[in-house]
């Protein structure tokens, strides 16, 4: 309850304050005819004024809020494709059967539109992302999860996740894949039916792993075109992606 008492005594010190005014007033012209009108043309004014600033300069300024909020988010999942989710996509895409079909959807160029984006999109919604449980390195995903377990929950803590569904959704799925992992002592002979419960964990991080790219993609080409350049030139689905321009 302590948290609501200073509002009140606020509240309460401006109501005092709009009295004395108007006594003074009063004390100043003795017209309380004109205090009365004054008074009664203002409060016919309050609606509007509440719905000014209500429900224009507040959403103004909220959506403003949360532009800013979704830009950190970004930077975030930009430091997130530079330190794991680029080459987890170059560790687990050889494991999809249909690579192939996945490469010429995200054939990502530096002259790509919005539009180009939007069809990548709903054509990517109709892949199955299969993961292929005999091509599967699991020794491979192991290790490199587990180097990169700490950044991944450090990037957990940070509070404009709330504001990012699907990506806390892909940090989820790919810190789960870890824990699958880091809790079998070996890899080696597992069970058919232990290979592929692990294989439904890949496709799900997967999945969730290729959107995000694709829409990362799609937000930096307007807001930072240099890191646009960048992510094209290392296309993890482009077997000849170079870093080095005309190389």
């Amino acid at each position: 309850m302590k948290h609501w008492k200073w509002p009140v005594w606020f509240g309460l010190g401006l109501v005092a304050v709009s009295l004395v005014l108007y006594g003074i007033h009063f004390l100043v012209f003795r017209n309380a005819q004109h205090i009365f009108l004054w008074s009664f043309t203002s409060l016919a004014f309050l609606p509007i004024s509440v719905l000014f600033v209500t429900l224009i300069i507040n959403r103004l300024l909220t959506d403003r809020a949360r532009r800013a909020r979704l830009q950190k988010m970004n930077m975030v999942i930009g430091a997130f494709f530079s330190e794991v989710g680029n080459d987890l996509l170059a560790l687990v895409t050889p494991w999809d059967d249909e690579l192939d079909r996945v490469r010429l959807l995200l054939a990502v160029g530096a002259n790509w539109q919005e539009r180009d984006f939007r069809l990548a999109s709903r054509k990517l919604a109709q892949h199955r992302h299969d993961v292929n449980a005999d091509r599967m390195d699991l020794d491979a995903a192991k290790a490199f999860l587990g180097s990169r377990r700490t950044f991944l929950l450090r990037l957990l803590e940070n509070p404009n996740l709330l504001e990012h569904e699907a990506f806390t959704a892909l940090l989820r799925a790919v810190l789960h894949l870890a824990e699958e992992l880091d809790y079998r002592d070996t890899l080696d002979g597992l069970p058919d039916a232990d290979r592929a419960h692990l294989a439904g964990d890949v496709r799900r991080a997967y999945a969730l792993l290729v959107r995000q790219w694709l829409d990362y993609l799609g937000f930096i080409r307007k807001a930072y075109p240099y890191l646009f350049s960048l992510a094209v030139r290392t296309n993890p689905f482009d077997t000849e992606a170079s870093a080095v321009v005309g190389g």
